[in-house]
């Protein structure tokens, strides 16, 4: 089976989106999405700097229209599950069929927008811890006022909070862990810091239709596989202000019979954890046109893989 997946804020690198809008009609699809949310997703892509797209009302559109412009130069496919690692979920909602692109570009549109307003309250920030005990290092967070905002699996947690507990947590690191890496964001993602925002996108979403997923829709609140897209809507609208479970999700994947993972543009980071988390799993990151081909052939793998297991079972 293979599942397809979208990363997170933090994947973007200036000039990423480049060699995509090269492909045939995709520089006019994305100008097309930039008049539609009014933000020039083709000058962030190509030409605007780190720092210009490390800002959250820029980043996390883009990083959607890279998601959805990859998947769509893959060709058809039909994965067994779609899963998004934090605003990539609502680009595996485009996937899944719950929302359409121009819903999602405008719904991350709107997402982006509140949550950079909310980052802009308290100046705040996130850093990864690699290694250590899972169990051990949640408890030191917390005493130490910091939230574990992604619990990734594969020995990694990010921590979430103002820019002194963050400090704190430099000098007084949890047992084990052999670093805590200092994250290129704009704020505490997925903490109450973001409450603000919540209510914004209750807004937003009100105003949309979503259908329900026509693939296993995978979410990052507890792993679950959601069936409505009323529901899938509603975790979407409170995982801003919530941690990530992704190490929830990939025990999913495996509970499924997850056997390849192609991570969407800007592909690695998720390729990178499952294959710590999911051994003899197949993975590939679509982090240029180049690597379509390779896709593309592992795509047909699966495929006849599951064909050949269909025909035993009959």
């Amino acid at each position: 089976m293979l599942v397809l997946v979208a990363p997170g804020q933090g994947a973007q690198t200036p000039g990423f989106l480049t060699p995509w809008l090269e492909l045939p009609g995709a520089a006019d699809r994305v100008a097309a999405w930039s008049d539609a949310i009014g933000l020039d997703l083709v000058h962030y892509g190509t030409r605007a700097d780190a720092d210009a797209i490390r800002d959250t009302a820029v980043a996390q559109p883009l990083l959607v229209a890279a998601g959805l412009l990859s998947a769509a130069a893959l060709g058809d496919v039909a994965p067994g599950a779609v899963a998004g690692h934090s605003v990539g979920e609502i680009t595996a909602a485009a996937f899944a069929g719950v929302l359409d692109d121009t819903a999602a570009l405008g719904l991350v549109r709107k997402r982006g927008l509140a949550m950079a307003d909310a980052a802009a309250v308290t100046e705040t920030g996130m850093s990864a811890l690699l290694g250590g005990d899972p169990d051990v290092s949640v408890a030191h967070l917390q005493k130490l006022g910091l939230t574990p905002a992604n619990i990734n699996g594969a020995g990694q947690i990010v921590a979430a909070g103002t820019l002194e507990q963050l400090a704190a947590l430099n000098e007084d690191k949890p047992e084990g862990v052999r670093k805590v890496v200092p994250l290129k964001v704009a704020g505490a993602f997925h903490t109450h810091h973001m409450a603000p925002a919540v209510e914004t996108l209750a807004k937003a979403a009100a105003d949309l239709a979503p259908a329900d997923p026509k693939v296993a829709y995978v979410s990052n609140k507890d792993g679950r596989a959601v069936a409505t897209g009323a529901e899938v809507l509603e975790r979407l609208v409170g995982q801003v202000a919530n941690p990530v479970r992704w190490d929830l999700c990939m025990e999913t994947f495996k509970e499924l019979g997850v056997t390849a993972l192609i991570e969407v543009c800007p592909g690695g980071t998720l390729t990178g954890l499952a294959k710590r988390a999911l051994p003899g799993v197949r993975t590939l990151a679509l982090k240029s046109p180049d690597d379509l081909a390779a896709a593309r052939e592992l795509v047909s793998a699966v495929t006849e893989a599951a064909a050949a297991a269909a025909g035993a079972d009959a």
